[in-house]
């Protein structure tokens, strides 16, 4: 792919983002069908989803503003997560890889070997110390920083047993305690170097689809595939509460996707039926059901949004296309932001610019939205299939997105 090379300097703190990207420059890429790139069966003609037949010998075009790129993986991409401070970034793939590489130069640094099928779920500690990789073959693999000048040198920790495969992974806000969701009901809470299981959590009927720490690093929330959702005291392996589907207030089909407030009162939980419910995690209960996406479209990201003068900014985004910005202290809908194909991520944009969103989508973009008034900012180019994953970096100036067409690409947020 032939993207823009941006200098490491050019992403030193403190700089402003205009020297390091001319927001006029757009690449054009011209391809025509060389095999050499993954694609799903029904696309091995040259047809991206969403697009028209092209004739056998017609070019086929892609806009590229993309800065960087990691070409490494060999298949589809299924999660990407940057270092809190460092300007790196581990990436997981259909090629049973994982790697750590350098999202100013597009360098590999460590390949994160282990696996025996698909790596989805990478993810560095609080502090940056630590990474995990989480795999449909169960293992959970953990590599540590050697040293403490140089980010460049990382050396194999230890493997973690127990997960039949592993769904997503979490860190402890604050300390080195990791949490993974596994497809056999449990999840499993181990305590790092040591790697020493601390609890499992048995309480679930079906695959944990999804699971968050609350940010104050008290509890911890897990939901399934059969629409349960478990509120958890890390010390005990008996639920807080739990709500099931058998509540008609909360049932959403398999839970898809969830998310805490800042405060850690509330949690928001999408299904796969569309639905929205809004949970009090002091009580236990049902507050409220938000209704903006289409009937069994799943809700596939949940985020929280910083905004000045309101009661509380959620944003839901599904397999409609629909990212829906809600009002909490009204429960009312304040701005729909559209994609063509469905939404895969949602990105929050730390303060002070915390009113800025991203979005990742299968219409192969991403977009920066100004969440107070729901204006496009930008549009992000250069995946030729869908985008499964993103994660911001440098303090949220740029986004780093994980493709089906095998490839990282880094983007400026603005």
């Amino acid at each position: 792919m032939a993207a823009e090379r941006v200098d490491e300097e050019h992403f030193e703190e403190g700089e402003e983002d205009d020297q390091f990207i001319d927001p006029n420059d757009v690449e054009i890429e011209y391809i025509i069908d060389e095999g050499d790139h993954p694609m799903d069966d029904e696309d091995a003609d040259g047809m991206v989803d969403g697009d028209e037949q092209p004739d056998s010998d017609e070019e086929i075009i892609y806009e590229d503003n993309s800065i960087q790129h990691f070409p490494s993986h060999r298949g589809s991409v299924f999660a990407v997560s940057t270092h809190p401070t460092a300007p790196i970034a581990a990436s997981g793939g259909e090629d049973d890889l994982g790697y750590i590489w350098d999202y100013t130069t597009g360098d590999e640094i460590v390949k994160l070997t282990g696996h025996t099928d698909s790596v989805t779920s990478t993810a560095f500690s609080s502090d940056g110390e630590f990474i995990s990789t989480g795999g449909m073959d169960g293992k959970v693999r953990i590599w540590r920083r050697v040293g403490k000048e140089d980010w460049k040198t990382w050396e194999f920790l230890t493997e973690l047993q127990g997960p039949d495969e592993v769904m997503w992974l979490r860190w402890h806000p604050k300390g080195s305690v990791l949490l993974a969701g596994s497809n056999d009901t449990t999840v499993w809470l181990w305590q790092l170097p040591s790697g020493n299981t601390m609890q499992v959590f048995a309480g679930h009927t079906s695959a944990v689809l999804c699971g968050e720490f609350t940010p104050d690093g008290k509890r911890i929330v897990t939901a399934d595939e059969e629409g349960n959702l478990i509120y958890w005291d890390p010390r005990s392996p008996t639920p807080v509460f739990k709500l099931s589907a058998t509540n008609t207030r909360f049932e959403l089909g398999s839970i898809t996707s969830l998310a805490v407030n800042p405060a850690s009162t509330l949690a928001v939980v999408g299904g796969a039926n569309g639905g929205v419910r809004v949970v009090s995690l002091s009580k236990g209960e049902v507050v409220s059901a938000l209704g903006g996406h289409k009937e069994d479209e799943s809700v596939e990201s949940v985020v929280f949004v910083d905004l000045v003068g309101t009661g509380g900014v959620v944003i839901t985004g599904a397999t409609d296309g629909k990212a829906c910005i809600w009002d909490l202290s009204t429960m009312r809908l304040r701005a729909t932001l559209e994609h063509r194909d469905a939404i895969t991520a949602l990105l929050n944009l730390p303060s002070p610019k915390s009113h800025l969103l991203v979005s990742a989508s299968s219409d192969r973009t991403l977009k920066t939205w100004d969440a107070r008034t729901g204006t496009l900012l930008k549009e992000h180019k250069g995946h030729r299939s869908g985008i499964l994953g993103a994660a911001l970096g440098l303090e949220g100036r740029i986004v780093i997105s994980a493709g089906d067409d095998g490839v990282c690409l880094v983007f400026p947020t603005e």
